[in-house]
């Protein structure tokens, strides 16, 4: 009987701190990623809509600036992470945000969407996914 709450108690606090490390709106707990500040995760925006990125134990910098501990922000639309080392393609599920930008204006359909934030050096590099985030929105 012991044994089984132990077991029981063990299970919860591993879901529960999965949970709470999973909120693509939260910064990391990590010293170093990224997160998306709005919209927030389950909600419902009009298009268009603001989406705003933050950033955790690194810099923001343009495109072509490759120093350690720089990147930017790319959005990816309903598709996977890139894995690490390899360049983000340019396209309508890749978007780039090469000048440095920290926020933008998204029009999409309506529809349901996974909104993911992955951060890549100056080369469009992905840093894989220790530095992406992801919610989930609903376009009305």
């Amino acid at each position: 009987m012991f044994k089984r709450i132990l077991s029981t108690a063990a299970i919860f606090m591993a879901i529960t701190s999965t949970a709470f490390a999973a909120d693509g709106n939260q910064p990391p707990a990590a010293a170093q990623g990224v997160y998306i500040v709005a919209p927030a995760d389950g909600a419902t925006v009009s298009s268009p809509f603001k989406v705003q990125f933050g950033i955790k134990g690194m810099t923001v910098a343009p495109a072509g600036t490759v120093t350690e501990g720089t990147g930017h922000y790319h959005l990816l639309i309903n598709t996977t992470v890139i894995p690490k080392g390899d360049v983000i393609p340019a396209d309508e599920k890749h978007l780039h945000f090469g000048k440095g930008q920290t926020e933008t204006e998204l029009k999409l359909e309506p529809g349901t969407y996974k909104l993911t934030v992955l951060f890549a050096d100056g080369l469009h590099k992905s840093y894989g996914d220790g530095m992406s985030a992801s919610i989930n929105v609903t376009v009305k």
